[in-house]
């Protein structure tokens, strides 16, 4: 769906999916890193240096994290929240992850 979006030009879109695709792949690790370099491509392409760094301190978690599973559950993996912060999970999103 972010390629979807990305295709069309709807940068706000193709970001939302990959919000949300973060909340989803969090338990598995390799879907969470390719996820997190997903949000680094994009972050790049627009040429946004806070999610850039962001993105980049991420990826380094990422795995650790959902091996661990030690992970703030809903996150939505931007730069504008915190890499530690639990966050309310979409009922659809809850409804896929049980």
């Amino acid at each position: 769906m972010a390629l979807s979006a990305r295709g069309r030009g709807d940068a706000a879109g193709e970001w939302k999916h990959l919000e949300r695709a973060h909340i989803l792949s969090q338990p598995v690790a390799g879907a969470h890193v390719r996820t997190h370099l997903a949000m680094l491509a994009y972050a790049l392409r627009r040429r946004d240096s806070h999610e850039i760094v962001g993105q980049v301190l991420r990826l380094v978690l990422a795995g650790p994290g959902s091996w661990s599973g030690r992970y703030p559950v809903g996150n939505t993996g931007g730069a504008d929240v915190s890499a530690f912060r639990p966050m309310p999970v979409p009922e659809d999103l809850q409804a896929v992850l049980d």
